[in-house]
């Protein structure tokens, strides 16, 4: 699997983003996209949940989209349901569903 290299995820736009929405988090811009390769993605965006838990330092629980929605379908919102579901389920200390979609 190979991430997107589109010009507008390069390093000058990210960091472009990054002030303009105010991310609270850091991020990696991953030229040769080994890291994308190492962590299994196949499209973009893709999004990843870690947990802490007592027998490793982070378990990922969480390796899917967002919702539904995609560029070429507009007539399925942006909700970001699956993330926002998973995000709660670890929160709340229940299990995120085993069927994730990329």
């Amino acid at each position: 699997p190979t991430g997107n290299s589109a010009s507008q995820d390069g390093p000058e736009f990210m960091a472009e983003d990054a002030k303009l929405f105010g991310y609270p988090f850091p991020y990696l811009y991953d030229e040769s996209q080994e890291v994308a390769r190492d962590f299994g993605a196949v499209c973009t965006p893709e999004f990843y949940v870690f947990k802490k838990d007592g027998r490793r330092p982070f378990e990922l629980v969480y390796h899917g989209q967002f919702d539904d929605s995609r560029p070429s379908n507009n007539n399925i919102p942006v909700t970001g349901r699956d993330l926002s579901l998973a995000i709660d389920r670890v929160l709340s200390g229940q299990l995120v569903p085993s069927e994730q979609k990329p």
